[in-house]
């Protein structure tokens, strides 16, 4: 087993996903994991769980079959810079994945300059890990520039291997990506964005991409179950984990 998290991950609150939270666990300890976040749309997506959920995450165990359980959301940038949970919801996530999706109701592709916006603007928001699927060819931006501001920030930039292998463009654009954050030393995480139990962990196609960049370990947070630990007591210092 390459990662000793998966950082983004779906369960059946997420009606486009097919497994439990439990199920989700089970597979993550088959496979050696160390961490798992689960990290259900927020209402902005078609399929999402009532903000209930989010706010009811608390009642989750910290560990499932001796897994570590972050409680998190995969929330959407929307067109004015914002996510769709409101701040008294974000600040009692343990994990909050911001992506663009391109649903009406929520953030439509547009241009390279307005993502690039976008993107500088909610490096800036204090309750955002991870810029999740930043690959895809629909949200074009500029690389270079906004993942500086990205490393800046303290923001981790998403290799997601289902964007890889579904997504048009994913592919290409993940080894630019990855080939910048080794160039400028920016901290990654490579997750599977797993809408099914048995993918939990699972990014051949992504692995195989650092292994051929010489990507340095180092730099994959979710690698190490100490990096993930060091980085949410650095951010989050109340959190007991």
């Amino acid at each position: 087993m390459f990662l000793q998290g998966d950082m983004h991950t779906h369960t059946i609150a997420s009606t486009h996903a097919y497994s439990t939270i439990m199920e989700n666990c089970i597979w993550a300890a088959k496979y050696g994991l160390k961490v798992i976040a689960m990290t259900d749309h927020a209402p902005c997506m078609p399929d999402s769980p009532h903000i209930w959920h989010f706010e009811n995450l608390r009642c989750l165990p910290r560990t499932i079959e001796g897994v570590t359980v972050l409680k998190g959301a995969e929330a959407d940038i929307l067109e004015d810079g914002s996510l769709d949970l409101p701040d008294r919801t974000l600040k009692n996530l343990e994990w909050v994945v911001a992506s663009m999706h391109g649903y009406e109701g929520c953030l439509m592709p547009s241009t390279a300059e307005k993502h690039t916006q976008l993107y500088m603007k909610i490096a800036e928001n204090p309750y955002v890990d991870v810029i999740g699927h930043c690959t895809t060819a629909r949200f074009p931006f500029d690389f270079e520039k906004t993942l500086k501001v990205f490393k800046e920030y303290g923001k981790l930039v998403e290799i997601n291997e289902s964007s890889i292998m579904n997504k048009k463009g994913s592919r290409e654009n993940s080894v630019e990506v990855l080939k910048l954050c080794k160039k400028y030393e920016i901290p990654v995480v490579i997750d599977s964005d797993s809408h099914f139990c048995q993918l939990i962990g699972q990014t051949p196609i992504a692995e195989q991409m650092v292994k051929d960049l010489e990507f340095p370990q180092e730099l994959i947070v979710n690698a190490s179950e100490e990096r993930i630990k060091e980085y949410l007591k650095k951010k989050r210092p109340a959190l007991e984990i």
